[in-house]
């Protein structure tokens, strides 16, 4: 009958070991087919004739579009910082450096997420090689036109944002050329990591003009961030939405194979960049058509981004066309509000589902306590109460083979030789004792998804990045640093299993008696806010399973029927 126990752990093992291997499924390439061109797409120039490597990643559109363009000589894109002027820009959520050639935003610096365990400095998304390549770049497609390797005229210095003042304009002036003058205009917003970047095209050339803007993301392959079980690490790449092929996501390899599949042309969407935590998004506006491609630009660096229309400028008009920029953390309401698809940049995972209403319910109770620790403490004893009558029927069940113990020791002494007989004999005392055998298996069976949802919750959500709960505990995303709750929690297990009824084989009890300190250990690499669920979860267990046993050990003394 012990083999029931066997069953469960076998069942909760392969559980925890889902949720290492659920980081690396989750980063696979889904197996999407490549959209259809929507209507009037068919003005927006090829992906598929962009230029080698060496030209540095600047969308070139195909002889049938229309459109000429050349590419300026130039080196392939580089790992070293930029030269030329910059200008800083200083608000109350970003620190950001935009330089004259090609008015890339090379480095933003959000000040109100810290970077590392030391939290000494600000994290830096984009980042000019002190960690990664990663910078956000823009340009016109058409000869002359200026793209992410021409020299703007900037304002140096720094930019602050003052007391009172909503947004900050930054005015980059291209060279003209042939009569075309264009305006560089890239806006930072107070209380917000929305960056809105426009350009303005004034057409004196006496000839209408017709061109493209391409928003992209050029990024070294490195993952961002290392989540602390065992190396593996989440999600980073380029991805994408739209509303007919949904949300993809796109490894650095298969661009590198030319196997990525995503959608490519569409009327609506956006592209982004995504890491653990934190996103680049271009999120452009309208339902005009777009095009989006992804693909090597150099050694180790991938560039993603979308090309917009620009309605024919006619002489002596100016046309305005840009993309707002998100580059922020991934904070789930906002981004749901942002754009259609853009919360699902937040990674929880084949357990979604579950998740999801998880997360929504501990962002409620944390409202209410101010506290993320308390609210896994409070989400804990919700999700208990909804399973308690399935979990009282369990430990009932327990409760009374415990008190059929020293029967089936006898049946033991009695038919121990007879495997069959006996077998026949416990079930039959099962039977006339309306036992389910493996009713104990339940509290834990029900547990398990909301256990693996929770540990997505944990290490997917920036909320609960840093997050404190009390005393040593400093971030309940990370693991205990002093190993005190995963030591609570195997003592509450050693408990539990004080509680269930000993196996009559010494072999078998030897083994359950070890599990508490197997699990131990491997909670201790598991995030602290995991290890807490678990702790309360299982401290409440006790207390109700002590409760059941203690009532129906005194009814089998008594000789009443059980009341529970």
């Amino acid at each position: 009958m012990d083999l029931r126990r066997i069953f469960l752990l076998m069942i909760f093992s392969f559980s925890l070991v889902m949720l290492w291997d659920a980081w690396l499924k989750g980063s696979r390439v889904p197996e999407a087919a490549v959209a259809t061109a929507p209507a009037g797409a068919d003005a927006l120039p090829s992906v598929s004739a962009l230029p080698a490597a060496q030209e540095d990643g600047v969308p070139v559109p195909s002889a049938a579009s229309g459109a000429a363009a050349t590419v300026p000589e130039a080196p392939a894109a580089a790992a070293a910082p930029l030269g030329g002027s910059r200008a800083v820009v200083r608000t109350d959520m970003v620190v950001a450096e935009v330089s004259a050639t090609g008015g890339q935003i090379v480095r933003l610096e959000l000040v109100k997420h810290k970077a590392g365990k030391d939290r000494s400095d600000s994290f830096v998304l984009f980042d000019e090689g002190e960690r990664h390549i990663y910078a956000a770049q823009a340009g016109l497609i058409g000869e002359g036109l200026p793209n992410h390797r021409t020299s703007y005229r900037l304002q140096e210095g720094e930019h602050v944002l003052a007391d009172g003042q909503d947004k900050i304009v930054l005015r980059l002036e291209a060279p003209e050329h042939n009569g075309i003058r264009v305006n560089k205009l890239i806006t930072f917003h107070r209380g917000s990591y929305l960056i809105d970047v426009a350009y303005e095209i004034l057409n004196e050339s006496g000839a209408a003009l017709d061109t493209h803007a391409y928003f992209q993301f050029v990024r070294d392959g490195k993952p961002a961030e290392t989540v602390e079980v065992f190396g593996v690490r989440t999600f980073t790449g380029p991805a994408f939405y739209t509303d007919a092929e949904k949300y993809q996501k796109v490894e650095f390899e298969e661009i590198e194979k030319g196997k990525a599949k995503f959608a490519r042309q569409a009327n609506d969407g956006w592209t982004a960049l995504v890491q653990h935590y934190f996103v680049g998004a271009w999120l452009p506006d309208g339902s005009t058509p777009r095009e989006f491609f992804a693909r090597k630009v150099g050694a180790d660096l991938y560039a993603s981004g979308v090309i917009l229309p620009v309605t024919t400028v006619a002489p002596d008009q100016t046309v305005r066309v840009g993309s707002r920029l998100y580059a922020g953390p991934q904070e789930q309401d906002y981004l749901a509000d942002l754009a259609p698809g853009l919360g699902l940049v937040v990674d929880y995972g084949w357990l979604t589902v579950i998740a999801a209403p998880l997360f929504w319910m501990l962002s409620w109770l944390h409202n209410l306590t101010g506290n993320w620790g308390w609210a896994i403490i409070l989400v804990t004893v919700l999700i208990k109460l909804v399973f308690f009558p399935l979990s009282a029927a369990s430990y009932k069940s327990m409760a009374k083979m415990r008190v059929l113990a020293p029967r089936m020791q006898r049946l033991k002494e009695l038919y121990g030789h007879d495997k069959a007989r006996m077998q026949q004999e416990v079930m039959e005392m099962y039977r006339k004792e309306k036992i389910n055998p493996l009713g104990g298996c339940l509290p834990i069976l029900v547990q398990i998804p909301v256990f693996i949802a929770l540990y997505w919750v944990l290490l997917g959500s920036v909320e609960m990045r840093h997050a404190p709960w009390l005393g040593w505990i400093q971030d309940l995303s990370a693991k205990d640093p002093y190993f005190i709750l995963p030591i609570i929690m195997g003592a509450s297990m050693l408990v539990q299993m004080k509680l269930n009824p000993a196996p009559p084989d010494p072999l078998q009890a030897k083994v359950m008696m070890g599990l508490p300190f197997v699990f131990t250990i491997m909670f201790m690499w598991f995030p602290s806010g995991l290890v807490l669920y678990w702790v309360v979860n299982n401290i409440l267990s006790i207390a109700q399973q002590w409760q059941i046993t203690r009532m129906i050990e005194g009814e089998k003394k008594s000789g009443a029927k059980p009341a529970v």
